[in-house]
């Protein structure tokens, strides 16, 4: 396993480099890069079928920076600073836990002040230099495509509390135990509570411009089924405990051993038993080959979406494609959790983990998507494409 980029160009190159950045938190950014090149694409295709339409917001140009806007940029090179000097200052401790480091108080003082005030000088300069003496109001014609770097940075903060909710509330009986523990774990998050909250978020901003939530769902259903795909090959990668079940069944066919029962050695998290001859971190693998269940999901889900981008502009009906993302990314998770570690839940008698009853109720979802659509095909004779 790769736990650090250093592990990964080590094994790809054989060049013994320390970089402490973590392999599943670089494929969770590669995640977000491809699924915002995928978003715009199909905005923008939406928008050559007017589907989606432009709006156009009311700005006032030539003006001083503002005191909250000077604040807010003060804050966030305060807080760059305080980290980022603080791991180049005292690197042993950082790349011993980068993870740990990253949310704990430690960091250097002085810097982030420097760099808070470098940051607040900058904006203010900056505004300084397009300063009108008479501020001028105008009209800006805005894309849809233009509203992605707001809905990366607000999927991106609002799916990480959502996914760390949904990960406090799997986990309960830890929460109850050690609230500060389990609210703070940095390895402890759930895919889904990311995917609601992100999605919501998402659907939010873009609703306010006047575009259509089936139509946005239609658009974010490539991008999600890609984000998924990638962030499963950093959880593979990585070994960050999201493996399956004991697997001690022979081998069947000529699949390589790993892609039938790991046990994921020099794993992320630490997990099993310690590797002998080993020394330092991220030495240990697990005791039991189990199911490599993060690379049968990002096989699959990479496979679903490069279908549903081939397919797209065949497909015309609204809703359509949000229903099949449902369908297939909800089927896909139900079936891999029958062989999963989560805890599992009994619920009208059916026991299945959190992410196993969220993929049912997805399926279940797509199913009536689909039922309402033929309806409205008998209704109709056919179903015409709506913008």
């Amino acid at each position: 396993m790769f736990p650090t980029i250093g592990h990964l160009i080590y094994y790809l190159f054989g060049i013994n480099f320390t970089f402490p950045v973590q392999t599943l938190g670089l494929f969770v950014a590669l995640s977000f890069l491809f699924s915002y090149i995928v978003f715009s694409s199909e905005f923008k295709r939406y928008e050559a079928l007017g589907k989606i339409k432009a709006f156009t917001r009311n700005v006032v140009v030539g003006e001083k920076a503002s005191a909250a806007e000077i604040s807010i940029n003060s804050i966030l090179g305060f807080l760059l600073g305080f980290k980022a000097f603080g791991a180049m200052f005292n690197y042993t401790v950082f790349s011993a836990n980068p993870q740990g480091y990253l949310l704990s108080l430690k960091g250097n003082l002085v810097m982030a002040i420097l760099a808070g005030a470098v940051f607040g000088l900058w904006v203010y300069a900056d505004r300084k230099e397009k300063e009108l003496e008479q501020p001028k109001a105008e009209v800006q014609t805005v894309h849809p495509y233009q509203l992605m770097e707001l809905i990366v940075f607000s999927v991106g903060f609002f799916g990480f509390i959502g996914a760390k909710l949904f990960d406090t509330v799997e986990h309960w009986s830890n929460f109850r135990y050690d609230p500060m523990g389990t609210l703070f774990n940095v390895r402890g998050f759930s895919y889904y509570g990311g995917l609601i909250f992100g999605a919501l978020t998402y659907l939010y901003i873009c609703h306010k411009k006047g575009m259509k939530l089936v139509h946005l769902a239609d658009i974010g259903s490539p991008g999600m089924m890609l984000a998924y795909g990638i962030g499963r090959i950093g959880c593979q990668l990585a070994g960050d405990g999201d493996w399956g079940i004991i697997n001690d069944h022979p081998k069947p066919g000529l699949i390589p051993g790993w892609m039938w029962s790991f046990t994921y050695p020099h794993n992320a998290i630490n997990a099993g038993l310690p590797i002998p001859d080993c020394a330092g971190n991220y030495c240990n693998q697990l005791l039991h080959g189990v199911y490599p269940t993060p690379f049968y999901e990002a096989t699959i889900c990479l496979l679903f979406f490069t279908l549903m981008w081939v397919f797209r502009n065949k497909i015309i009906i609204p809703g359509f494609m949000f229903f099949l993302y449902l369908m297939l990314n909800g089927g896909e998770r139900f079936l891999i959790e029958l062989i999963r570690i989560n805890p599992k839940y009994q619920i009208f008698g059916m026991n299945f983990t959190q992410a196993g009853y969220i993929g049912l109720l997805m399926v279940v979802g797509g199913l009536v998507g689909f039922v309402c659509l033929i309806i409205k095909t008998k209704k109709t004779g056919k179903l015409q494409p709506v913008t």
